[in-house]
């Protein structure tokens, strides 16, 4: 066959082991790591569904290698620890069946030992080790390794990388980047030493080189490594690009894959993981310059989830793989829809950080497009249902359309039901907000999957109550959504009021000073949204503190680019009335203040509608409500109970 991707399509070979094609999935932590720090059987199925989506190579992260000098809650892999070995046996077999490459990394943090801790008052009783003696940001000491604890590091790389060959992995990446401890030796802010580690270039890399060279000697030549580092700290202080060339370069006679991430702890989440504010791709320019001057093949990654984009940088010679993380969350089977020129159907992953704010706050994973993950253990496969029954469902927002696109996968016939003249929910809105646009795609996106399965969708049809008894479904799945929250403010119905959920209607009516009434999370995207266009932009938010309904790990950014922006922030204050010349708000000790723009924007939240679901409740012997109608929350609880309310059926 032709394909359409055939840059990406093609197998590579690095050391003597052939990948079937160019698209990694990326090291991601897992979920349930046992007390003794052993892979749990949820984290097992959780790498295999890569595999299965068809990567070429799926990467455990991260295995500690000297739990004596890092004692963070990461896996472990040694002889001693009953369970250690054999769960890394199965996870690398549950890979390896479905024909992708085992990989494992093999990590350090050094004196960020703790950071993935849930508790983070643990990481006080945490032994902080680094190249030089210092005191963290957090105000906690570091220690300086001796040369006698370096080479007892150097050493356990090398067990650990005997153990996974063992065990059956076939690649090793050896973590060098992101700030920890390799990545803390060849940083000139951090590598303050005096002796052999520390001063030149060529001393810095040292300790990266005898770990490479530990983990040579205990793999045997042939057997890949993989060196993961950071192109540049992107930080005052730290390595730049240039160094980032002449460290690679003195990497490369000892590594089969070159992996160029960027940045580092000091420098920030969102520049080592590119959220939705910036361009996907924008860290693909450290692996392009370091390829032109190595000659082992170099992986690049970043918020790459376009085919389109990948296969431009394969085939233009910028990289040689693609890692992907995050896009893997949304879409496990991404891999496979390349190479079957099904890339119509991929479920592009939305930046949102769902997945890691999760992780972070409950030590689990969830994905907002993806109810699969951090619970394949539960089934990854669809069945048919026993009973073929019609099911009938009210609303195409996102959960609507993952309920009738599993129903239909489970056998069922189903009938899509849309009041409007398009299917997408909240998410028609985000077409405007060029950011958000991937928001605006996913409701396409499932229509055309739902469509594909036989669902039948009818746009501009309202469930009401007479129409869900005259089709007389088996099982009527409400999903009608929510409505915007118009407080009774004085002039809100006003011609210069735009209702945040309309602006894609009303684009051209927004003037250059513009008033954005609600700073909860969807107030503020659209601030910055109005303020990238160049517009003079004012956020008022009634409570203290903005985007409190955003997660731990998008928030910071959200908040980081609304200064950026230069956004007037307004907090502790309360529209009372809309006039031509902006918002008359009051604060807390009823003080008023006229907060002035030419359009005024409400974005003040979200109701549920509770009537609509009132009525329907004894049209079908089933019914279940998922979504905005329950309770106005976010894309992953509507996939959530969307997804599971048809397999409940």
């Amino acid at each position: 066959m032709e394909r359409k991707y055939p840059n990406l399509c093609k197998p590579i070979q690095i050391g003597d082991v052939v990948f079937k094609n160019r698209m990694f999935s990326a090291p991601m932590g897992g979920t349930d790591i046992t007390a003794d720090c052993t892979i749990g059987p949820k984290t097992t199925a959780f790498y295999e569904l890569r595999a299965k989506g068809g990567a070429a190579s799926v990467t455990v992260s991260e295995v500690v290698v000297h739990p004596e000098t890092e004692g963070s809650h990461m896996f472990h892999l040694d002889l001693q620890t009953v369970g250690s070995l054999s769960s890394f046996t199965y996870t690398a077999d549950a890979i390896r069946r479905h024909g992708a490459i085992a990989s494992v990394e093999l990590s350090h943090s050094g004196q960020y030992a703790g950071t993935y801790l849930t508790d983070k008052d643990k990481k006080q009783g945490l032994a902080q080790w680094g190249p030089s003696e210092t005191v963290r940001p957090d105000g906690l000491p570091v220690k300086e390794l001796t040369v006698e604890l370096i080479a007892d590091i150097v050493a356990a790389y090398g067990r650990c990388a005997a153990l996974a060959k063992r065990a059956g992995y076939e690649m090793i990446m050896v973590h060098g980047g992101h700030g920890w401890l390799i990545n803390q030796f060849l940083s000139p802010y951090f590598n303050k030493r005096k002796d052999q580690y520390g001063g030149s270039l060529e001393n810095r890399v040292r300790f990266a080189q005898e770990v490479l060279d530990s983990v040579r000697e205990n793999v045997g030549p042939g057997f890949p490594i993989e060196f993961r580092m950071s192109g540049s700290e992107l930080f005052d202080g730290g390595y730049t690009l240039e160094d980032g060339v002449e460290i690679a370069k003195l990497m490369e006679s000892r590594v089969d894959l070159l992996h160029i991430s960027a940045g580092t702890y000091q420098r920030g989440f969102g520049t080592t993981h590119p959220s939705m504010f910036v361009p996907h791709g924008c860290n693909v320019y450290l692996a392009a310059e370091i390829k032109k001057h190595v000659s082992v093949p170099v992986a690049t990654l970043g918020g790459l989830n376009d085919p389109e984009m990948m296969e431009e940088i394969i085939a233009s010679g910028k990289a040689d793989v693609v890692d992907m993380a995050r896009a893997l969350l949304a879409d496990p089977e991404l891999p496979e829809k390349v190479m079957e020129n099904r890339d119509e159907d991929i479920v592009k992953c939305l930046r949102c950080f769902v997945c890691m704010a999760e992780r972070a706050v409950t030590s689990t994973r969830r994905c907002a497009v993806n109810p699969l993950i951090g619970r394949e253990i539960e089934g990854m496969e669809i069945i048919p249902a026993a009973k073929k029954k019609k099911v009938l469902v009210a609303g195409a927002g996102p959960g609507g359309l993952q309920a009738a696109l599993i129903a239909a996968k489970r056998g069922h016939q189903v009938i899509l039901c849309e009041a409007s003249d398009e299917v997408g929910g909240i998410l028609k809105g985000e077409r405007a907000i060029p950011f958000k646009y991937e928001m605006y795609e996913l409701g396409k996106t499932l229509a055309k999957l739902a469509e594909d399965e036989g669902v039948e969708i009818r746009l501009n049809t309202k469930v009401t109550k007479d129409y869900a008894l005259k089709e007389a479904a088996d099982a009527l799945i409400i999903a009608v959504g929510s409505e915007p929250l118009i407080p009774p403010i004085k002039g809100i119905e006003g011609e210069n009021v735009i209702v945040v959920n309309d602006y894609y209607l009303k684009k051209n009516q927004v003037k250059d000073s513009v008033v954005v009434l609600g700073g909860g999370l969807a107030g503020c995207e659209a601030a910055i949204h109005f303020a990238r266009e160049g517009k003079k932009v004012s956020l008022v938010e009634m409570r203290d503190e903005l985007a409190v309904d955003a997660n731990i790990r998008h928030r910071p950014l959200l908040l980081d680019e609304i200064k950026k922006c230069q956004i007037a922030v307004h907090t502790g204050l309360k529209g009372i009335e809309v006039q031509d010349a902006g918002v008359l708000c009051q604060d807390q000790d009823g003080k008023e203040m006229l907060i002035s723009g030419q359009t005024i924007i409400a974005a003040m939240g979200q109701k549920a509608l509770r009537q609509t679901v009132e009525e329907l409740y004894d049209c079908a012997p089933r019914v279940a409500t998922i979504g905005d109608c329950v309770k106005p929350a976010n894309i992953t609880a509507a996939v959530y109970q969307g997804h599971h309310a048809a397999l409940d059926i």
